[in-house]
């Protein structure tokens, strides 16, 4: 009885040691750059200011348009926020904020103070629609065409050279 209890432990932790050995190969770096080139999920936002909605397949009447995911809470959305400013000057391209898992009054704060570059502005308090976007932490933006083809998406917050970079893209 002893041997056999010793040779069902044996088997399991041989068992145990190939499966997490077989493991280690595997990549565990998340990563969402290889949404670039495909088309954004249809998602109902809900509307910061009112108890409405708004899906992103009405995005297609937008020539472009950069989704940005940021909050008053976020250091680097703050730094970023010069920026959003500058992009919202392109008359071609359309600005969607989306406040992450904000409170409301601190979100309007925040925009009262920096100025609001946002033509629509929702809000995701859980944070359940921004993983639709393979958004997994904020800032993050992402630009899309008007097929919703995401053209280009920004981990962090946008500097200058990204703000350049946009706008040779939309201006083409």
């Amino acid at each position: 009885m002893k041997k056999i209890n010793y040779i069902i432990i044996s088997v399991l932790f041989s068992l145990l040691f190939i499966v997490l050995y077989l493991s280690l190969g595997n990549e565990k770096i998340y990563n969402t750059q290889d949404l670039v080139g495909k088309k954004i999920s249809e998602v109902e936002i809900n509307l910061f200011q009112s108890n409405e909605t708004f899906n992103t397949k009405e995005l297609t009447n937008n020539e472009f348009t950069i989704l940005n995911f940021w909050a008053s809470w976020c250091g680097p959305c703050r730094k970023e926020h010069p920026n959003l400013v500058r992009l919202s000057k392109i008359k071609n391209l359309k600005l969607i904020g989306i406040n992450f898992k904000d409170e409301k009054d601190n979100a309007r704060n925040f925009l009262r103070e920096n100025g609001n570059p946002f033509d629509i502005l929702g809000e995701d308090k859980n944070g359940k629609n921004s993983v639709n976007f393979g958004v997994y932490g904020i800032p993050e933006t992402i630009l899309i065409d008007s097929e919703l083809k995401i053209l280009k998406k920004y981990i962090g917050p946008l500097n200058i050279n990204d703000v350049n970079e946009i706008r040779k893209i939309v201006k083409k």
